[in-house]
């Protein structure tokens, strides 16, 4: 099951023992699907982001910059619109250590 789920992209499930004698499994569900993310208006240079963020878990603004081949300002004002739009959290204030995450994720 959890092959299964990192296959597809998606959160491992989440196993939970109740009263000893029983176990739950969570399965987390990719909320970012194609035909959610079709509907928010977002350009392609975002949604390559997404799916950049899908598939290494993070994205930086110099790895968003040489993905799109963009200048950094465009780059900064992508990424917060990500994050304004709760789509993507940023990890870190400012620099070198800052990267985003899929928000929930």
């Amino acid at each position: 099951m959890i092959k299964q789920c990192k296959s597809q992209g998606l959160p491992e499930p989440e196993f939970v023992s109740i009263r000893g004698s029983e176990f739950r499994t969570i399965i987390g569900r990719d909320i970012f699907t194609e035909s959610v993310l079709s509907k928010l208006g977002l350009n392609e240079r975002q949604l390559k982001a997404i799916k950049y963020v899908k598939e290494k878990g993070k994205i930086t603004n110099k790895e968003y910059q040489e993905v799109c081949n963009i200048k950094k300002r465009q780059a900064t004002d992508d990424l917060k619109a990500l994050e304004d739009r709760s789509i993507f959290e940023r990890i870190g204030i400012t620099g070198k250590g800052t990267y985003y995450i899929l928000k929930g994720h």
